[in-house]
């Protein structure tokens, strides 16, 4: 894909912004589209153009790349009666980088192939500040000469990029993924919380954590969330909850029995009860405060 491929974007949220705005700045032509036209202001100021609709930004595209919420928006925005299917030409690309279900990636590609349209799979792993930095990881699936030919579109914004199948496998390993990112930070908090009913300092305890052999880039990462108890949201606990409801109605799909996603997922709705459902997911810690009679305040 060279740098002069005309990209569209869809999805102008916490982490589609920084993500366009690395693709723009990498020199492609940029054309977004958001429901919420005040989203659109920044990076129009730093040279994207903005498309009135969705038919008019998949009928300028070249490549159209979307980021979007979840199956239902992804349904509206691909399938719609006046989805970007039915404008964009046949030979085009694709590429949804949003974390949906399988069973509604199977279904755009079926409505894809009816079109002539390629389709790449392209979810995320990474935080906003990952985004921002244009490091994130980024694994495809899809037809593979596509992919080898979005590697300069995908490098704007990752610093790992995986194709890994030609299908489906993507959906999945975006899923298995955040299953095991949330469950550690419910890890984390039981944890954390058992020591600080036993006294320990919680400073040196977190220190300690990460420096044994159970520390990950993960619980490496969120050293400062923890220690400053700031739970500023890199990304919020319903966000979390959303995906551990998309894998857990997949895994009942595929017959898979997921005890322990079912059980923290249990906890995310805690949080959102709890008035912590904006709160970053390591907020967990938090919730488990509450429940063991600890005071959850800031002066530990």
């Amino acid at each position: 894909m060279a740098n002069n491929t005309k990209i569209g974007w869809i999805g102008l949220g916490m982490m589609g912004e920084p993500m366009a705005q690395n693709v723009l700045q990498a020199g492609f032509p940029l054309q977004v589209f958001n429901r919420s036209r005040e989203k659109t202001q920044a990076i129009e100021s730093a040279g994207a153009t903005v498309a009135e609709s969705a038919s008019d930004l998949a009928r300028w595209s070249e490549t159209l790349v979307t980021m979007i919420s979840d199956d239902v928006a992804l349904e509206a925005v691909a399938l719609g009666e006046d989805g970007v299917f039915a404008h964009m030409p046949a030979g085009a690309l694709f590429i949804d980088m949003s974390t949906v279900s399988p069973a509604m990636s199977v279904r755009v590609a079926a409505a894809a192939a009816e079109k002539d349209i390629a389709y790449l799979r392209a979810p995320v792993s990474g935080s906003i500040g990952l985004a921002t930095a244009g490091t994130l990881t980024i694994f495809a699936s899809g037809p593979k000469q596509k992919y080898n030919e979005s590697l300069a579109l995908f490098g704007a914004m990752g610093g790992s990029l995986f194709h890994v199948g030609e299908a489906e496998e993507a959906r999945f390993l975006k899923l298995a993924i955040n299953m095991m990112v949330g469950i550690t930070a419910g890890m984390m908090a039981e944890a954390l919380t058992l020591g600080e009913k036993g006294g320990l300092d919680w400073d040196q305890m977190i220190e300690i954590i990460s420096s044994s052999a159970v520390a990950s880039p993960l619980i490496n990462y969120k050293v400062d969330t923890l220690k400053n108890r700031d739970f500023t949201p890199a990304f919020p606990a319903w966000m979390m909850a959303k995906d551990f409801n998309l894998a857990l109605d997949t895994a009942r799909e595929e017959s898979i029995p997921l005890p322990i996603t079912a059980l923290v997922r249990q906890h995310w709705s805690a949080m959102e009860a709890t008035g912590r459902g904006e709160m970053d997911f390591f907020a967990y810690v938090t919730l488990m405060e509450q429940l063991s009679g600890l005071d959850s305040g800031s002066d530990k």
